[in-house]
């Protein structure tokens, strides 16, 4: 049995890696701070080992449970005007004690989630881009596998994210909401397609030697802002919410096309289930549910 280190436990990614981690036999530590909602992770807490932030000493935690890869998950997006020290410390400080940790305690593989968007966007970007340098660094000591993730999406995900408030607003039947033009082709993904991509990654990991290993993770099609805002007005079924499209401008250094490489994840035997509808149904029925 593997034994799995995971941060960012209780969050939207990491739950739900970490349940599957678990339906799938891994043996899973959950890094988490002291006052975490665990809400998501209702119905496994019995089944996995969580373990606070605060006061933790990772070489000797890595040490005493022989923990066999580090999976990192947890993340701070900046927003809601937050600091960017809190942003640094959570995505490149916080990162680096636990790979130094794992680099000197036999760790065999860290495996980093990382965003397709351009280090110059903003703060949180800048402060994955800069850990990213320090992963390639240890990727000597250890297997250091860098996991590029588009916009992945589903139920239950932080309503402050473009998709999960876009169907909001339709449910919500707001009167308008200000757009910029929508012309940037983005790929979203559904969060069962990027779980699964963890895994599989995991299950290939023991054929690999100590160095640095990149997987970019998206759907491999790349869709328009104001197709992706449409698709969910209609799926919704909502007919009163005015779409005003330039209403807003784009922000700057906006990227305009993000395409994703799928190609290497596709060499290990992976492929997304989910088209972009049927992902958008399955998360605005959720999202139903919880107003009915």
């Amino acid at each position: 049995m593997k034994k799995i280190f995971v941060t960012g436990s209780t969050g939207f990614l990491g739950s739900s890696v970490v349940r599957l981690l678990v339906a799938t036999g891994y043996e899973v530590h959950c890094l988490k701070r002291q006052n975490s909602n665990l809400l998501r992770l209702n119905g496994i807490l019995d089944k996995v080992n969580l373990v606070a932030l605060e006061g933790i000493n990772f070489i000797d935690y890595f040490s005493e449970h022989k923990i066999d890869s580090i999976l990192h998950c947890a993340t701070n997006y900046g927003r809601n005007e937050n600091k960017p020290i809190d942003t640094i410390e959570a995505n490149l400080l916080l990162p680096l004690k636990i790979l130094y940790a794992a680099s000197v305690t036999n760790v065999k593989s860290f495996i980093n989630t990382d965003t397709i968007l351009d280090k110059r966007i903003n703060h949180y970007s800048l402060s994955k881009k800069q850990f990213l340098s320090w992963l390639e660094a240890y990727s000597k000591n250890l297997i250091c596998v860098n996991v590029v993730l588009e916009h992945f999406y589903g139920p239950g995900d932080d309503p402050s994210k473009f998709v999960a408030l876009m169907i909001k607003e339709m449910l919500n039947y707001s009167d308008g909401i200000n757009l910029t033009a929508g012309e940037q082709k983005r790929d979203f993904i559904y969060i069962d397609d990027v779980v699964n991509a963890f895994i599989v990654i995991l299950k290939n990991i023991s054929n690999q030697k100590n160095g640095f290993y990149e997987y970019e993770v998206g759907s491999g099609t790349s869709v328009r802002i104001k197709t992706l805002v449409e698709l969910i007005k209609e799926l919704s079924m909502c007919e009163v919410t005015k779409l005003n499209f330039g209403a807003i401008p784009y922000r700057e250094n906006e990227v305009m096309v993000s395409i994703v490489n799928i190609s290497d994840l596709l060499k290990l035997g992976w492929k997304p289930q989910y088209t972009l509808k049927t992902g958008l149904l399955k998360t605005i029925e959720f999202e139903k549910s919880l107003i009915r």
